[in-house]
């Protein structure tokens, strides 16, 4: 059977005082909301139909995978229920033969060429992590062979130990590193990244 990359977005249905709650709170429900549908828009936009991986969305609730919602170029299926890291396991279990990436859409600096580094890194390793600057991280990718190993069982989520369990989760795996980007997840987060915006400047420039 072939094997190909598979890159997956997971999503949530962009409903207003549904999304970025952590934002919200400090900036307001409205901005949170359109923030969340900007950068959402431009990362699939800007992460899909480039014929190097295989684009697929999970989306939460799983009722809204509906056309329309969400860019051609992505195959869309459900998360199911469950924490953060039982979605992902069952995302990374139920997928076609390949390597496997993962990534959230509240980081606008993703790039194009990130996702090739992690793909490139699975050739050579188990996994590949790319670090958030608050402790937890962007990107998670497994080879997925000659085993499916498990490594998001107890992670504290949305805590600045989420990185730190997921590597001790992965002891004895051989795990690549990516580079370090921010997340947008309060306002102060917003407001660096506005920053960045208006000088021009990612918080991490990609390495080809």
């Amino acid at each position: 059977m072939t094997s190909i990359n598979h890159l997956v977005a997971f999503v949530k249905a962009p409903r207003l005082g549904r999304v970025k709650t952590r934002l919200a709170a400090d900036v307001g429900a409205i901005a949170a909301w359109a923030f969340y549908r900007r950068t959402t828009g431009a990362i699939l936009n800007r992460l899909g139909g480039h014929g190097r991986w295989q684009p697929w969305l999970a989306v939460t609730p799983d009722t809204a995978t509906a056309p329309g919602l969400w860019p051609d170029a992505w195959r869309r299926i459900g998360q199911g229920t469950g924490d953060l890291g039982q979605r992902m396991a069952r995302v990374m279990g139920e997928l076609p033969p390949g390597p496997v990436i993962i990534i959230g859409t509240d980081v606008p600096d993703i790039r194009p060429a990130h996702i090739a580094r992690g793909f490139r890194a699975l050739g050579h390793h188990d996994a590949v992590l790319g670090p958030a600057a608050d402790g937890g991280y962007w990107l998670v990718g497994l080879r997925r062979r000659p085993r499916l190993p498990e490594i998001f069982q107890g992670v504290r989520w949305s805590t600045e130990f989420a990185l730190a369990d997921t590597l001790a989760n992965a002891r004895g795996l051989d795990v690549a590193m990516l580079d370090v980007l921010d997340d947008v997840d309060d306002g102060a987060g917003l407001e660096q990244w506005r920053r960045r915006e208006a000088a021009g400047r990612p918080s991490a420039a990609p390495r080809v």
